[in-house]
């Protein structure tokens, strides 16, 4: 946990607040043309990944090309999930007014369904960040990701669990919705679950027939290879999806917070607790758009429904007014946050007690003041 309210002033926080407003407000008024030919060039570039992935599938009795063929329609899986789809639940294009771009409209190629990922994610996750028993994707309930969550034996099989949540995530993802660990304890009621059930159910039904019954048959005597290799394709996009969002969310500098000290929370302290519950992931162009540029967190947590692609613009005045209030921005490579999260795991398979709030530089908030 971390002295949220000890960071700044009341007077530092708002006029922290302001400035990040006003940096929002200046892409708002800026976006156009550029931003709406950048999606459908990805959304076209997705499209011809998954066909050409899926043509070579046709020749998979070569090794080349059954490799090629998972490796494209990996990619494809990628793009729609990380840098088309997420983004665009998330509203980020709903100003272009066009149905195909529609947060509201828009389904994707995974098993979650997205009217529940809209609700657990856009709204719990994203409106109490890092909050522990508020935000569920701390730990998604199944791992231990804070020390302030109570230990219990149970998390001994942290690491096996985390292992499986990553060669399983979209599954992971769909099962989330459910909120099992709050049936158990009887805060929540299997009837309430009824309807997000049907949704899943349904999704869930068209994403297995797409890739392990249509798609494989389409190949004839190739559809045992076929259906491998769209196993692989979606094992890869487990993965990858995985490591970016524990990343973005779970290395150790990144901070968790009580619901006690969000309480009546500002828009100024709403933003501080972003930057504070979150971290980037350094990299190439190409790196960033496999994220869905999410690999820019901190900006993405700041600024949920602003089109990705503006994120590695914004990012160096975002470190540089982070860095005038005296506050850190935590950023890496990827091999580095990758292992920062996962000594996480394995350190709070075991009781232990929460680690001691960060202390603030007095001399960089003076100079912020």
């Amino acid at each position: 946990m971390t002295g949220l309210q000890d960071r700044l002033t009341p007077a530092q926080v708002e006029e922290f607040g302001r400035e990040l407003d006003a940096l929002r407000q200046r892409i708002v008024d800026d976006l156009g043309e550029e931003d709406l030919d950048y999606i459908r060039k990805i959304i076209k570039t997705q499209r011809a990944l998954e066909v050409t992935g899926r043509g070579l599938l046709f020749a998979g009795f070569l090794p080349p090309a059954w490799l090629a063929g998972v490796a494209a329609l990996a990619g494809a899986k990628i793009l729609d999930n990380m840098e088309i789809g997420h983004n665009v639940m998330h509203g980020q294009y709903d100003w272009t007014r066009i149905p195909e771009l529609s947060s509201q409209r828009f389904e994707w190629d995974t098993v979650a369904p997205a009217e529940n990922w809209r609700h657990s994610h856009n709204y719990i996750h994203h409106t109490y960040t890092n909050i522990v028993d508020k935000d569920r994707d701390v730990g998604y309930g199944i791992l231990r990701m804070d020390p302030a969550q109570k230990w219990h034996p149970y998390y001994l099989g942290n690491p096996v669990y985390a292992t499986l949540l990553a060669l399983l995530f979209q599954w992971g993802v769909m099962l989330h919705d459910l909120e099992v660990d709050r049936v158990v304890k009887g805060e929540r009621t299997w009837a309430e679950n009824v309807p997000v059930l049907r949704r899943i159910v349904r999704k869930a039904s068209r994403q297995i027939g797409k890739d392990y019954v249509l798609f494989p048959l389409l190949t004839g005597p190739l559809a045992p290879l076929t259906l491998l290799g769209n196993a692989s394709a979606n094992l890869v996009r487990n993965l990858w999806a995985f490591s970016i969002i524990f990343c973005g969310h779970f290395p150790a500098d990144v901070e968790s917070f009580t619901e006690e000290e969000t309480e009546n929370e500002t828009r100024g302290q709403w933003y501080l607790r972003q930057i504070l519950g979150s971290a980037n992931i350094t990299g190439s162009p190409l790196f960033h758009i496999l994220s869905g540029n999410l690999s820019h967190q901190i900006e993405h947590h700041l600024f949920p429904d602003l089109p990705a692609r503006r994120y590695p613009q914004i990012a160096g005045e975002v470190r540089e007014i982070c860095e005038r209030y005296g506050l850190p921005y935590h950023t890496g490579p990827l091999h580095k946050q990758l292992w920062s999260v996962a000594k996480k795991i394995a350190r709070l398979a075991l009781p232990g007690k929460p680690a001691a709030p960060a202390t603030v530089d007095p001399e960089r908030q003076l100079r912020a003041a």
